[in-house]
């Protein structure tokens, strides 16, 4: 054997003896990948779900801040709040706020400039200072340490650092602490509030809410000039005994913690105004909290308290009690002695009946009874003269008390699902009344009497035993919102003509058997739902509808799609879904403004092309889960290329457009329960896609390069014969395992590959091969082969092997490309190869196992 061929030898015959790398068994790779940093996310804290914390304190704590402090020039301001963090003193807009207080505490959005000559432009953007002297902010800047080099600069009173991952006060000199007023240090995994906190001698504003904090320390308590504390979603199981210290405490919020008892202590914050301890563990109504002489606000919602003590009556000045979604039984007669209270919230409790005491709450204005057991109200609710929002939803009540109507203040009667009758007359002398809402009660007819509350705007009145449109809404002037899902009402008065002014319509689930013509009249009518009637036509009038955005006819009786909705030019949303409709019309096209289009579960056995047309359209929905299916897409669909979100479940449709990529602004795709078997290269270009359901689908395998699909956050790919990758990768729905997994096959198939390609340059024949290159298509051999004539013949079949992959669209993986050389193989009856690259076959896949 000369030289040259023994060369051959080594770099092409010896290539089928090197190692196989196997990635291993399912469970194998399943570990590796749950090994990855993807799967190290770390847990987070608290979920920052509420906007404004102690918002129905608030407004409370600003009207009575001017009446306790009228006299005094103190800065109110610091008892509002604004998202749950404690604002600067002059943006708040409290009447009692005085000038000097104005001048001497500047805004967190003021324009003035400091008066140090070292704060310059550039010091202020490279620190996130503010505009005015005295305030800092440097929320969410990565800070890892205290930032003790502002103080060089400015003078600081107002220091915001949210959203970092500070933990102490370190290298900060003392004096440059004492001048802080207001510090909040939201979210920045505190284990715990520093000790020297105590360096902050005059800070009257901390927040340290949404941290790690389990107890409140005692260097904290050392600061007399705290007047607000807030300390919400943390994991505070007790208060500290000694906290009378904090005798200027005005505000002290607490709220989802982990609290189970208060300590008698806490009296003695004799200034205290507001109290948060919303959603903690308290089982009573600790006796601590009736002591609290100029407290206005009590919010006690989310804990377990079963009754009030009888020394709640000391609470004179109590203004706004909460105390939804606990287990109250009963209400101690002692809480009607209250003179002040305004606002009592009692939703979700297991009370059965209501004190006629009620009468003394001369100044309420808001009673929230919700969720409760009551058969009945007293009627001696009528002498709560100014109250103005009354809601007694999900209880068993039957009528109301027949005074109700001296409640002249009335603007809100909400007494959804009880077992309401009727509604009695004189409900017609509510004068004030603009928000009224009956749902799910059993009432049969509106008193035309209704037509003397000029003032209502909205009416809710959905799943009655209604029969007939109530004429007496119709002389409603300002009413804009008109509910009535869920009656039986057949027929639309032509009365409905003079409410000109209605903006939203619902008779969803009744038994119109028209689209009446009265309705066209409503010409600033923008909501419209006729779904669930009995609706086969539309009436050429609707064209005077200009100003319908929405336009729900679902559940209906259409055979065709009428012609008629064409003409409504400024609708945005369509929906004629459930009905039994196989084509559209050309003139779909005239809808220039549509954005959403419902019309699922109809009759279409082709997808209408002519939605094509629609360039402005967001949102298509054509699923059809019973009937007839669709069998395919157009690719015409990409013409929409506005398209953000594409249901085409439960159909009969085998592939995807090859042009799908064309949809640039495709955000959702949902297509489960079809025949889909692959997805096309150009899938790959959705870079905007974030939700991709495909269950219940003939997928055996995905693109290799489906990483690609940067923006994808929900995936579902339950229900398919999935080979690659298994469904054991797919089942966690993670992106990050399946790439993991696809790219360690790509790179196993790849060395199986060459090695097959080694197998056949090694055994086929010359003759074989002439054959084989026609069955795959191969270049002439003489013109692809890379290497000298004279290099020995499995090496120049190899080289020629290599070339034809080379040849291959880029997105044709190394499976698919083994898969079509077997083929070749056994229509040339090389079975002796074939022998071999099965046995190579079993050899791997034993590895795996």
């Amino acid at each position: 054997m000369s030289e040259d061929e023994n060369n051959a030898e080594s770099e092409g015959v010896h290539r089928s003896d090197e190692s196989l790398e196997e990635p291993g068994t399912i469970e194998e790779m399943l570990s590796a990948l749950n090994e990855d940093a993807f799967y190290s996310e770390r847990k987070e804290s608290d979920e920052f779900d509420e906007a404004n914390l102690l918002k129905d304190a608030e407004e409370s704590v600003a009207s009575s801040t001017s009446q306790l402090n009228g006299d005094e020039e103190k800065k109110t301001s610091d008892t509002n709040l604004v998202d749950g963090s404690p604002e600067t003193p002059q943006s708040s807009k409290s009447s009692s706020e005085s000038k000097t207080a104005e001048d001497d505490q500047p805004a967190k959005d003021s324009d003035e400039k400091t008066d140090s000559p070292h704060d310059s432009e550039d010091s202020q953007n490279e620190f996130g200072l503010e505009s005015d002297n005295f305030t800092v902010n440097l929320d969410a800047k990565g800070l890892q340490e205290f930032p003790v080099n502002i103080f060089k600069d400015k003078y600081v009173k107002y220091l915001y650092l949210d959203k970092n991952n500070i933990k102490n006060f370190q290298g900060a000199d003392p004096e440059d602490l004492l001048g802080l007023e207001v510090l909040s240090l939201q979210q920045n995994g505190l284990p715990s509030i520093p000790s020297d906190i105590e360096l902050l001698y005059n800070l009257e504003t901390l927040n340290a809410s949404y941290n790690h904090i389990s107890q409140i320390p005692k260097e904290l308590l050392q600061l007399e000039n705290m007047r607000q504390l807030f300390l919400d979603s943390n994991y505070i199981e007790s208060l500290p005994s000694d906290l009378e210290s904090l005798s200027s405490l005005e505000t002290l919020s607490l709220g989802k913690n982990k609290l189970t008892h208060i300590p008698d202590s806490l009296s003695s914050l004799k200034n205290l105004q507001v109290l948060n301890l919303e959603y903690n563990q308290l089982t009573i109504f600790f006796k601590s909290l009736c002591f609290l002489p100029m407290l206005i606000s009590l919010n006690l919602t989310g804990n377990m308290i079963r009754s009030l003590p009888k020394e709640v009556r000391e609470l004179t000045n109590l203004e706004n009690l909460l105390m939804d979604h606990n287990r109250l039984t009963f209400l101690a007669v002692e809480i009607f002695q209250l003179p002040k209270i305004k606002e009592l919230h009692l939703a979700d409790n297991k009370l059965e009946t209501i004190s006629p005491k009620i009468e003394n709450f001369s100044d309420l204005r808001l009673l929230n009874l919700d969720k409760n057991l009551l058969k009945s109200i007293p009627k001696k609710i009528s002498h709560c003269v100014m109250l103005e929002c009354l809601t007694l939803s999900d209880n068993s009540i039957e009528e109301l008390p027949r005074k109700i109507h001296k409640l002249k203040n009335l603007r809100q009667l909400h007494v959804n699902r009880n077992k309401m009758i009727k509604i009695a007359e004189e409900i017609a002398h509510l004068s004030n009344i603009n928000s009224l809402e009956f749902s799910g009660n059993q009432i049969t007819h509106i008193p035309i009497e209704i037509k003397n509350c000029k003032k209502i705007t909205r009416v809710e009145l959905n799943y009655n035993n209604i029969m007939y449109f109530p004429l007496g809404l119709c002389a409603l002037q300002s009413l804009d919102y008109l509910s009535f899902n869920g009656n039986y009402i057949s027929e639309i008065p032509v009365d409905i003509s003079f409410s000109e002014q209605l903006l939203h319509l619902e008779l969803n689930r009744n038994k119109l058997p028209i689209f009446s013509e009265h309705l066209c009249s409503l010409t600033n009518l923008e909501y419209l739902d006729l779904g669930k009637n009995l609706i086969k036509t539309i009436p050429p009038c609707i064209s005077a509808m200009v100003s319908l955005h929405v336009l729900i006819l679902s559940g209906n009786k259409f055979d065709n799609f009428p012609k008629e909705l064409c003409t409504l030019k400024n609708l945005h949303v369509l929906d004629v879904s459930e009905n039994q409709l196989q084509k559209i019309p050309a003139e779909i096209s005239k809808l220039k403004g549509i954005l959403k289009l419902n019309f699922s579960g109809n009759q279409f056995t082709h997808f209408p092309v002519e939605l094509c047309h629609l360039k402005t359209l967001e949102d298509l929905n054509l699923s059809q889960t019973n009937g007839k299916k669709l069998t395919r897409l157009p690719e015409e669909l990409c013409n929409m290329t506005q398209l953000k979100t594409l249901d085409i479940s439960n159909n009969a449709i085998k592939d995807i457009p090859r042009n799908i990529g064309d949809l640039k602004n495709l955000v959702s795709l949902y297509a489960c329960n079809n025949q889909i078997n692959s997805l096309p290269p150009s899938f790959l270009a959705l870079e905007v896609l974030q939700s991709l359901d495909l269950r219940g689908n003939s997928l055996t395998d995905l693109p290799s390069a489906i990483y690609s699909l940067s923006s994808l956050k929900e995936i579902n790919f339950d229900d398919n014969p999935l080979l690659r990758p298994p469904m054991e990768i797919c089942k966690g729905k993670q992106l990050h395992t399946i790439t993991c997994y696809l790219q360690r096959a790509d790179e196993r198939d790849e060395k199986i590959l060459q090695k097959i390609f080694n197998i056949v340059a090694n055994n086929i024949t010359e003759i074989n091969f002439e054959f084989l290159q026609q069955k795959l298509k191969m270049k002439g051999s003489q013109s692809s082969i890379p290497v000298k004539n004279t290099a020995p013949f499995n090496e120049r079949i190899y080289h020629s092997l290599i070339q034809w992959k080379e040849d291959q669209n880029l997105s044709v993986t190394a499976m698919a490309l083994r898969e079509q050389l077997v083929r070749a193989l056994t229509m040339i009856g090389a079975h002796e190869i074939i022998d071999k690259i099965r046995a190579l076959n079993i050899y791997t896949s034993a590895i795996r196992l």
